[in-house]
């Protein structure tokens, strides 16, 4: 019998059940002391993949690290991290091999994933003026080093296919305010830079480059506004998982048009999904309203993903009903898919 039918005759967790429940939320991004956060992260049994990225809003990729390693110290059996490299430069000579010995550093220190993101693609450009994208040769000899050791690569390549749009025409209220709040990335009005279809197929060449590369397309691969594209793109590449950072409002739309649809799609790649929200928190500023918006989140997840309950969003208007998953599948996609995948993080004390 299939996996999928299977699953489905397994009864679903209860809401009493969240705290019980060991769940990894496979994308944050951690910054400071947040001593408020980790309490709340511990009462609600939530591990955390901390992850660097080469972000203006974020510290310096340097601070990010020590950050990273400080909370790993404190919290070994919690939080896990990621880390990255800054692709400007790259044509300057020694920067390949700059890159590979930092990366190896941070693998050497603990780290369990590097991170690309869409500064590739977006944002660098060489020496021509040309965009420098995902699938340059540049990058070959970077993702080959990390295939052969068996590194997971994260990648946000691209942006929602929002950016692309008009902001009244955005379909997710969370998109209209963070494109308009920041319009270099808002594709709309940028048409110097590569299309979306055209920073989609970049990545999808890189894959084809490394066919053991072990990748996670965060944020749904940037395909979340059409789970059939998020489909295909797990066929085609059987190495490759999603995340569902930032991206559960889209599924919530689509499940408010077809609900069994969406449901399937999360029965038939069980293992290749995992759960995931981009909370962003930086310093002791923000750690108590962090706390409290990270287990707001991280219910109303639990909520749609368990639960047949009717929803409403603050993202957009229409009501949906949770997916009401079977227990097997939860398990799956709040840990057992992390855990696979990065088998080095939260080794002590679980």
């Amino acid at each position: 019998m299939p996996t999928a039918a299977l699953s489905a005759e397994q009864p679903p967790y209860r809401s009493d059940d969240f705290v019980r429940v060991e769940k990894i939320d496979a994308h944050v991004h951690l910054h400071g002391t947040l001593p408020t956060f980790m309490s709340r992260a511990a009462e609600d049994n939530i591990r955390l993949l901390t992850i660097n990225v080469n972000y203006a809003d974020f510290p310096p990729l340097a601070q990010q690290r020590s950050d990273a390693l400080a909370f790993v110290r404190a919290h070994p059996h919690r939080v896990a991290f990621a880390t990255t490299f800054d692709a400007g430069g790259s044509e300057q000579p020694g920067w390949e091999r700059k890159v590979e010995r930092q990366l190896a550093g941070a693998l050497d220190a603990g780290a369990v994933a590097v991170k690309v993101w869409k500064d590739i693609g977006m944002q660098q450009r060489d020496g021509d003026g040309r965009a420098v994208m995902i699938d340059d040769p540049r990058f070959t000899p970077i993702f080959g080093m990390l295939e052969k050791r068996g590194v997971v690569v994260l990648g946000h390549l691209g942006e929602p296919r929002n950016a692309w749009l008009p902001i009244p025409e955005m379909t997710i209220r969370g998109d209209r305010e963070y494109f308009t709040a920041h319009p270099h990335y808002h594709m709309f009005s940028h048409s110097e830079w590569p299309t979306y279809e055209q920073q989609i197929a970049a990545r999808d060449r890189m894959l084809d480059r490394h066919p053991k590369l072990r990748f996670v397309g965060v944020h749904l691969a940037s395909l979340e506004w059409n789970l059939d594209r998020v489909a295909d793109f797990l066929r085609r590449y059987p190495n490759a998982s999603v995340d569902l950072a930032a991206r559960l409002p889209h599924v919530q739309l689509q499940a408010s048009l077809d609900r069994d649809k969406v449901r399937r799609f999360f029965l038939e790649f069980q293992d290749r999904i995992l759960y995931a929200t981009d909370i962003a928190c930086q310093g002791p500023q923000e750690d108590s309203a962090c706390a409290a918006q990270a287990h707001d989140t991280w219910l109303d997840d639990w909520r749609f993903l368990t639960s047949a309950d009717t929803m409403q969003s603050t993202e957009f208007a229409t009501a949906f009903r949770g997916l009401s998953l079977p227990r097997d599948v939860i398990d799956k996609i709040y840990q057992g898919n992390a855990r696979r995948l990065f088998s080095r993080a939260w080794t002590e004390g679980h």
